[in-house]
């Protein structure tokens, strides 16, 4: 029997919350791992550059991933299977980690990892979308994204307890436990979510049906210009592990990578809710901006690195950066499109902006390797700035107006 398809006010909270359990689990999994990878490569023989092909790779497969779940999430009239698949098959092939002695088997792994994290992705943002009313979106997803970033809190510290007695390999192994429950929360707490049927699902002449189906396939122009400002800025954000490799550059022990994490990690936890909320209220392309220009503030910091207690400070700071963007570039993506298409556009918004994540993060390796650590940080700084200023300069949008447009 077809589950029950979650409505506002019917089955609404269980929905967003258990989507927030399996996050928080599943990103606790994810992370303990996550952390700990630069040292562990360091520790098989592989340096910047393997770093930056395996992360560029990785992510970038997830977002093809996305982009043909963002398809499937608009076409399938059943979307949880595709969500719990996607944690289950991510959460199996995390703990073979243990198992790998050269650098491109953690790339085998990373990329299979990443291509269940892209199939589940989209479709879990679109179920998001469709549980709550058009008002709390901004709301919806900041508060999945603070349990999210709580896991990421309580991975790098359960690694950091972890190694002592376990060593890297353990780590990955024990990531294995929070991974299962996430796949056991998944399966039993998430409800399905359906479009509505209405008028132009069943139009009644050839032109009502030709023009329902160009409204259902069109992507508006407001779309296209968040999509390039967010597709700049993406060249110059390379994977997070350059953070972590360059704080190590600078003195800080490879053991207390995961230590940098749970700093980030705190104030992306404590500040996503309140982002999100606050993008329900006032201008998203604001908001979203805002986290640029702090993102830009940390990356000149990290090139500087004027000294250590500098790159704890700005670690923690750069989790502001997360909080002011995430939540808000989905909420923003979703509000300019129709609802027929709203797995498309953030399908397409994580492939063309993860493509650019790929070639920021090989970018990223060669001018650390060529140039040394400070020039990519300074790259990354400018396009950071410069996209915030597009933003800025743009028409700000109130959530409303989005609303109407597409109605």
């Amino acid at each position: 029997m077809a589950e029950p398809r979650a409505r506002a006010g019917e089955n609404v909270s269980r929905n967003i919350y258990a989507f927030g359990v399996t996050s928080l689990l599943n990103d606790t999994a994810t992370e303990m791992a996550y952390w700990v990878l630069p040292a562990f490569l360091a520790s098989i023989g592989a340096g910047p550059a393997q770093l930056g092909i395996i992360e560029g790779i990785a992510e970038s497969v997830a977002s093809f991933a996305k982009f043909f779940s963002g398809y499937l999430a608009d076409r399938l009239p059943r979307r949880k299977p595709l969500a719990v698949s996607g944690y289950f098959v991510a959460n199996v092939l995390k703990p073979l980690l243990a198992l790998a002695t050269t650098w491109w088997q953690v790339l085998l792994i990373r990329f299979a990892d990443r291509v269940a994290k892209g199939l589940r992705g989209t479709a879990r943002d679109v179920m998001v979308a469709e549980s709550v009313q058009k008002s709390r979106i901004g709301s919806a997803y900041g508060l999945i994204q603070s349990m999210d970033s709580a896991g990421a809190i309580a991975g790098p510290l359960a690694a950091l307890l972890l190694i002592p007695h376990y060593g890297l390999r353990g780590v990955f192994w024990m990531a294995g436990v929070p991974g299962l429950l996430c796949v056991l929360v998944a399966m039993v707490g998430i409800r399905e979510t359906r479009r509505s049927k209405d008028s132009v699902t069943e139009p009644a002449g050839r032109a009502a049906k030709t023009i329902a189906s160009d409204r259902r396939l069109h992507l508006p122009g407001k779309f296209y210009f968040v999509l390039f400002v967010v597709t700049l800025f993406s060249l110059g954000n390379s994977s997070d592990m350059f953070l972590v490799l360059r704080a190590q550059n600078i003195g800080i022990p490879a053991r207390h990578a995961p230590l940098l994490g749970l700093v980030f990690n705190i104030t992306y936890t404590l500040l996503s809710w309140p982002a999100g909320r606050w993008s329900d209220r006032f201008s998203r392309r604001i908001i979203a901006a805002a986290g640029y220009l702090v993102f830009a503030v940390v990356y000149f910091v990290f090139g500087l690195a004027p000294s250590v207690r500098a790159i704890w400070m700005t670690m923690a700071c750069y989790g502001l950066f997360y909080a002011l963007t995430n939540p808000v570039l989905k909420a923003l993506i979703v509000e300019t499109v129709a609802s027929d298409v709203k797995g498309r556009a953030l399908g397409v918004y994580f492939f063309v902006t993860s493509i650019a994540t790929l070639l920021a993060s090989i970018l990223a390796g060669e001018l650390w390797k060529v140039y040394g650590p400070q020039v990519p940080f300074y790259v990354s700084a400018w396009i950071a700035a410069i996209s915030a200023g597009l933003l800025l300069v743009s028409r700000a949008t109130h959530p409303s107006q989005g609303y109407r447009a597409i109605s």
